[in-house]
């Protein structure tokens, strides 16, 4: 899988194979029914607008229906479909501002719906994948969406916020205001980036750079004393050999700047620049990464955490409490 796109039918099937009968073990628990994740650059987001006018004058559950559907038909073409249709705001006569219509009087309702689309392809794919390991799929959910479930307090919702998701394929901006989620965009540059100019910079194989990632690395220089040395493999070529741990510091800092920078362009894009008073929530691998907080602080410019799961989760919390498995948690609270 790459960048959130399935690239071999097979050897996804066998992780997800692999990785199901293991968690089945460790749970006692025969699975039939899968919650998929999906995210990456081809997940696109709309707003559309929908009106219905109310028969008999209280508005009932059935309008409400009627007028999320009529504001979720919009033509996609053949290449997309529809994977969430989330009711944003409602109008009752022309007043906006409406969270919860039923029961309400009223002669004519509107309805503004967050619409996000994918690439059939993609989810046509994972499934594919996912019924060749032997399982069912339930629903496919927006990764981020999964993830603010994990992570995000019911205050961070109402005031406003972006989630960042520093993922291994791709990292995630989704918004959020007024309890509702309000934008989400997919960057191009993922963990994987940082893995890459680590083997370019230190000139290691693709494993060992994924290694001094998690075991040494830092996203800022300042963290690390000047007297930290890593010893990097040896090669046939060059012997053992060794660097400055703020040699890798640097690497890693200047590629996870211009992936937060992004982030930040993606919140102005959308309108939200200084108008999320509870700032950003960094989650996903990447933000496992010491200093990123002090980071993120810098780029932004306003409050940054890292989100970790594990509250309204029972039972072996404590192998999920880590930022990468904030998606995984968010689908099972899904």
């Amino acid at each position: 899988v790459r960048r959130g796109v399935v690239r071999g039918i097979e050897e996804t099937t066998r992780a997800i194979q692999k990785a199901m009968k293991d968690a089945e073990r460790i749970a006692g628990v025969e699975v039939g029914t899968v919650y998929c994740g999906i995210g990456g650059e081809h997940v696109a987001g709309q707003t559309s607008t929908g009106v219905v006018s109310v028969t008999g004058g209280e508005i009932r559950t059935g309008d409400v229906a009627r007028v999320n559907d009529v504001a979720s038909s919009v033509p996609l073409g053949k290449e997309h479909e529809l994977l969430h249709a989330i009711p944003q705001d409602y109008l009752v006569d022309m007043q906006p501002g409406i969270s919860e219509p039923i029961g309400m009087t009223g002669s004519r309702l509107d309805a503004q719906v967050y619409l996000v689309t994918v690439l059939s392809s993609v989810p046509q794919n994972l499934r594919k994948c996912v019924e060749g390991a032997g399982y069912h799929v339930a629903e496919f959910v927006l990764e981020p969406l999964a993830a603010s479930l994990a992570v995000l307090t019911a205050d961070e919702r109402e005031l406003g916020c972006a989630l960042v998701e520093l993922g291994g394929g791709s990292t995630n901006v989704a918004i959020f205001q007024g309890g509702k989620i309000r934008h989400t965009g997919s960057l191009l540059i993922s963990g994987s980036h940082v893995t890459n100019d680590i083997v370019h910079g230190l000139q290691v194989t693709q494993q060992d750079a994924e290694r001094l990632k998690e075991r040494s690395g830092a996203a800022w220089e300042a963290l690390v004393p000047e007297s930290d040395v890593v010893e990097l493999p040896g090669s046939p070529g060059q012997g053992g050999r060794s660097a400055h741990r703020q040699v890798l510091a640097h690497i890693m800092r200047m590629r996870l700047q211009e992936t937060l920078e992004f982030a930040l362009d993606e919140i102005t894009r959308a309108g939200y620049h200084q108008r999320l008073p509870a700032g950003v929530i960094l989650t996903g691998g990447g933000s496992q990464v010491p200093g990123i907080v002090e980071l993120g602080r810098e780029v932004f410019a306003m409050p940054v955490r890292v989100g970790k799961p594990g509250q309204g989760l029972t039972g072996l919390t404590d192998s999920v409490e880590s930022p990468r498995s904030t998606v995984v948690s968010g689908l099972a609270l899904y």
